[in-house]
């Protein structure tokens, strides 16, 4: 199915506040919306990240020193000043992040005329980002979701911990306000009560609750994402679900390789959660399925586009970013043609998880066709951001090397007993008080 001319005369801003220079979410943002002939410019950490190596990036600028939606919103104006012949001719955002999406919707009223930017307030957004308020929206529509604690204190926690099971889940509440630098994550397994007292007591320096969560077992074929774009109706045209067959950390972080599947279930879950919701916009769902009881349940909401949205590529092109960008500036946007047994490979966590877990293997879904891998950052047509990409990935590791190195040789640095000054007047050995 041919996709809709796009409208080439509205350009891209993408959007992303955090620092993290390996988001190839954002490069296959560029690429998608670029290989369409839609101008793009992109707002990120620096301007030596690997995206803005990209052929498809017309000009880059640097994110605002703080993540205030102020500060942002006037980079956005004097972006979309330079960009455009006219001081009324429309500039799409497209938010990466959470942080970006929940700015974006803060300031949408005084941005809407000049950016196009899907119906949906900050408070809507934090319904789901949050994911302590997510397990409550979870509870509210009776949908499938982990045991969760929101502990008040240390003890409470380590109480919390025990009651939900060893190890556990550590979840913070709103991981964008996590500190560069501070080496918390947004999501940790902790084994220990020990490690649960622990971690509750950075509570301050995360900025926000931490939450506990039960551990459901990972497993071959358990782990599911659906992505979609509900369109200003509220119609989820562009919707569909992939099957996470490596990941990094293993078993529990982001995907380094998906497969396109089908599955009735989680789409059926997906699409009546966004419509009980009145969601808007690009969005991604996590789910695992409970071994035991075969429920589905949900995991995380991100309300703009996933970093591996390529996989649904269909064979007419079209994924989320590039219905987003046909819905606002009012083109139809046809449903996807599925194209599974596609998968996405993300080559640098996709490397780490097969070095973690050489033997796992998943096969494809039973009768789905083979398909060509897309790849996160090598592409035959846009060379240099995966050359780029594989320069800082290797200093990044090389600078992990070091620090573990530095830690095991202080582990290992023998301690010795601290020598202390003889009062006066006292003797020195057991010879010298004989002799007294």
């Amino acid at each position: 199915m041919a996709v809709p001319p796009f409208d080439t005369r509205v350009p891209a801003v993408l959007v992303r506040l955090d620092r993290n220079p390996f988001h190839h979410g954002t490069l296959g943002a560029a690429r998608s919306l670029g290989r369409a002939g839609i101008p793009v410019h992109a707002v990120v950490e620096s301007r030596d990240s690997p995206v803005a190596r990209s052929r498809y990036v017309r000009s880059v600028h640097v994110r605002p020193a703080s993540t205030a939606s102020t500060e942002l919103a006037a980079l956005l104006r004097r972006i979309a000043g330079e960009i455009t012949d006219s001081a009324s001719d429309p500039v799409l955002a497209v938010p990466l992040d959470d942080v970006s999406a929940l700015a974006l919707a803060r300031r949408r009223t005084e941005l809407a005329d000049r950016f196009l930017l899907p119906e949906r307030t900050e408070e809507q957004l934090l319904r789901v980002a949050d994911k302590a308020r997510l397990a409550g929206v979870c509870a509210e529509l009776g949908l499938p979701h982990p045991r969760t604690g929101l502990p008040s204190d240390a003890d409470e926690a380590a109480a919390m911990a025990w009651s939900l099971g060893l190890p556990v889940v550590a979840k913070w509440s709103r991981p964008w306000l996590l500190p560069a630098g501070s080496g918390l994550r947004s999501t940790t397994v902790l084994r220990s009560l020990a490690e649960v007292r622990e971690l509750y007591r950075r509570t301050p320096q995360a900025g926000s609750r931490l939450l506990l969560q039960e551990l459901l077992p990972p497993g071959r074929g358990l782990d599911w994402f659906f992505h979609g774009y509900a369109d200003s109706a509220g119609r989820c045209a562009a919707g569909a679900t992939g099957r996470k067959e490596r990941s990094w950390p293993d078993g529990a972080g982001l995907t380094a390789v998906g497969r396109w599947a089908p599955n009735p279930e989680v789409d059926r879950i997906a699409r009546g959660l966004l419509e009980a919701l009145g969601h808007r916009g690009v969005c991604d769902l996590d789910f695992r399925r409970d071994p035991d009881t075969g429920a589905y349940h949900l995991l995380d909401f991100n309300p703009r586009p996933g970093a591996q949205f390529r996989l649904f590529a269909d064979r007419g092109g079209l994924d989320v970013v590039r219905a987003l960008h046909l819905d606002l500036t009012g083109r139809p946007v046809p449903p996807l043609s599925p194209a599974y047994g596609r998968r996405f490979v993300v080559e640098n966590y996709a490397a780490l998880s097969l070095l973690a877990s050489p033997r796992r293997r998943d096969a494809p879904e039973p009768g789905a066709a083979r398909q060509p891998a897309e790849r996160a950052w090598c592409a035959a047509d846009d060379p240099a951001p995966a050359l780029a990409m594989g320069r800082a990935w290797c200093a990044h590791l090389l600078r992990r090397a070091l620090v573990a190195v530095r830690r095991r040789l202080v582990a290992r640095r023998p301690r010795h007993p601290v020598t202390l000054p003889r009062p006066a007047g006292r003797p020195s050995s057991p010879a010298q008080l004989t002799r007294r």
